[in-house]
């Protein structure tokens, strides 16, 4: 067993072909795109994500290539500040200490393997079949392979994953739509992330990101209406018309219309699935178990990666591919399994409903409430660490 193909090329997909290549294994690494996605928000490194981090040699690079977000002001529907977050070592806030933006990190972890093995844009997976010794695999260029294991490693909607789990793939719909841009840094900016609460369950909210621009997110709760699915034009003028009564909404709507490259917009779900695992294919990060506005995504993907690659240095296929089930299941559940009334809590509908969340603020960012704050809001208290996990089972030795 040698030859991985893995698909996807933003952070689970990298991080998972290093692991391979560091178990022994020969992995080339697919991508959908023309090219490497270097777009993308700010994405937060946490918890055993860290570790992974130090064991790839990327903490320095990863500390150099922070956003410099200074910590999280939440502001209410009046514009006064309410609470405010900042960032402090070695313990992560709503401002994690290694905040990155998304197309930073995916360099980085490209870079690791970069001169080691295959980097391949512009094809994917249409066909894929599978037997006791391997995957054959159809490819939209045409081409024909085979390897000894296939990994995917895309997004929440894979379409690879789709090939072999089909109808067995469950979503949790959290009733939230989320856009994301760009805009321009204008005089007043700093780098605090600055998060606003409207009326009508909506949320406007700008941030830093060391590059002399500053990313933007709107967010609101709504029934499923297809505005995912819309071309951007048609996009555009929901949120100009959802967001008309809020002035600090319309810098951040201008700015996504002059840059609709980088612009997005999403339904959050969560992916439910019965296993991760069939035969000679493995799922790893959002294409796994998307988490939603969990704060532990991008964790979770290079912790699901560096499991899954020490598995497979360990054991043969089978034992390995149950492992990391075993290991990273009940990591990636407690991260789905948000605080009642998460995510409606943070968004309310009506004046009363907004100051309500502004005393919450104002309590939760005293000295007493922030350590119960960071355990319930960003969902830290974790069963059990897959890394710990790992090295009792390693320091307890063979049974």
């Amino acid at each position: 067993m040698r030859s991985v193909l893995v698909t996807g090329g933003s952070i689970a997909g990298p991080a998972t072909a290093w692991a391979l290549k560091q178990a022994g294994l020969q992995p080339v690494l697919l991508e959908r795109a023309p090219r490497a996605r270097t777009a993308g928000q700010n994405v937060d490194i946490r918890e055993d994500g860290r570790t992974v981090i130090d064991r790839m040699g990327l903490r320095d690079a990863v500390l150099a290539a922070r956003t410099g977000e200074l910590g999280t002001r939440f502001v209410n529907h009046e514009g006064r500040v309410d609470a405010r977050f900042p960032v402090e070592e070695g313990r992560d806030g709503p401002t994690a200490e290694l905040e990155i933006l998304r197309g930073d990190l995916a360099e980085l972890l490209l870079g690791l393997t970069r001169d080691e093995i295959p980097h391949r844009y512009g094809d994917h997976v249409t066909a894929l079949a599978q037997d006791a010794s391997g995957v054959d695999v159809t490819l939209a260029s045409g081409k024909q392979e085979r390897y000894d294991l296939l990994v995917v490693a895309e997004g929440r909607r894979s379409k690879t994953r789709g090939l072999l789990f089909g109808d067995e793939v469950g979503y949790r719909d959290l009733g939230e739509y989320v856009a994301y841009g760009t805009i321009d840094r204008l005089p007043p900016d700093d780098d605090w992330w600055e998060w606003l609460t409207a009326t009508g369950s909506r949320m406007v909210s700008v941030r830093p990101d060391a590059k002399g621009t500053m990313r933007a997110t709107l967010a609101f709760l709504a029934p499923p209406l297809g505005l995912d699915s819309l071309g951007f034009d048609a996009q555009m003028h929901a949120l100009r018309a959802r967001y008309a009564d809020v002035p600090q909404a319309q810098r951040v709507l201008d700015g996504f219309a002059a840059r609709p490259e980088e612009f997005y917009l999403e339904r959050f779900e969560q992916v439910r699935l019965p296993s991760w695992t069939r035969g000679r294919v493995a799922l790893v990060g959002d294409a796994a178990w998307a988490s939603g506005p969990s704060g532990l995504g991008t964790t979770l993907g290079l912790v699901g990666a560096y499991v899954l690659g020490e598995q497979l240095r360990e054991r043969p296929l089978p034992e390995a591919f149950a492992a990391y089930e075993r290991l990273m299941r009940p990591y990636a559940e407690k991260a789905q399994d948000f605080p009642p009334g998460v995510p409606r809590l943070f968004f309310p509908r009506t004046k009363t409903g907004l100051r309500v969340l502004s005393l919450a603020h104002r309590l939760s960012a005293t000295a007493p409430a922030r350590r119960l704050t960071d355990r319930v809001l960003l969902n830290r208290a974790q069963p059990q660490s897959p890394l710990r996990e790992m090295e009792r089972a390693a320091s307890a030795g063979p049974v």
